[in-house]
């Protein structure tokens, strides 16, 4: 059974689906152990204080720089002993010590089909703001690898909705939401629980 731990910064509602889904037996393999926030007023903590999952907060401004808050994250995570790191909206930007340690296995969900509207600065409404913006028909959800580069690691799971006249920026980002974030993070999460998803030359592959 392997650890799952949480990374968060607000509300949860991520974490909540990925508890549902395990809740419901969808997550095989893997159980959600710990939940790190970096605000400790976010209300994903209570979230996970319901469901009797044990919780840490590391504030991103108790520690000098970056390169120290992710040395504290590196830690905590080793004494977790997680397997398997999921972002739910954390909002920090972790340096690449993270990602050398835990190679393949950080995972994050990102509100649109990469290698669209990702990258710097685009995050909650920003990134459907852009969307609508340009004026495409279809957006969706991407869950991807976390590696040194911003939204650029190996893509594990897509899916789409459509894109419709009179959406806002609001609208659009709860479609998006509870259309596919909701459904395919926890499905990437079992998938890799089960050791089904394999990373070679940069792309990952999924055995369903």
């Amino acid at each position: 059974m392997k650890n799952i731990v949480v990374l968060v910064s607000g509300g949860g509602t991520n974490l909540q689906a990925l508890i549902d889904a395990e809740k419901r037996r969808e997550i095989k393999g893997g159980k959600i152990t710990c939940v790190i926030s970096s605000k400790a007023d976010a209300y994903a903590l209570e979230r996970a204080k319901q469901n009797n999952i044990a919780t840490r907060v590391i504030v991103r401004k108790d520690y000098a720089d970056i390169h120290e808050y992710s040395k504290a994250m590196l830690e905590a995570l080793n004494e977790e002993k997680a397997d398997l790191v999921v972002y739910a909206g954390f909002m920090t930007i972790l340096d690449e010590t993270l990602c050398r340690a835990y190679p393949n296995k950080m995972i994050n969900v990102h509100p649109a089909l990469i290698p669209s509207f990702c990258g710097k600065g685009f995050y909650g409404l920003h990134v459907h703001e852009a969307a609508l913006e340009k004026g495409v028909k279809v957006t969706g959800a991407t869950v991807h690898f976390v590696t040194e580069v911003c939204d650029g690691g190996p893509i594990i799971l897509q899916d789409t909705v459509p894109v419709l006249n009179g959406d806002t920026p609001e609208l659009l980002q709860r479609r998006v939401m509870e259309n596919v974030e909701w459904k395919i993070l926890p499905k990437a999460v079992s998938l890799f629980c089960q050791d089904k998803i394999t990373v070679k030359d940069g792309r990952a592959y999924v055995e369903e």
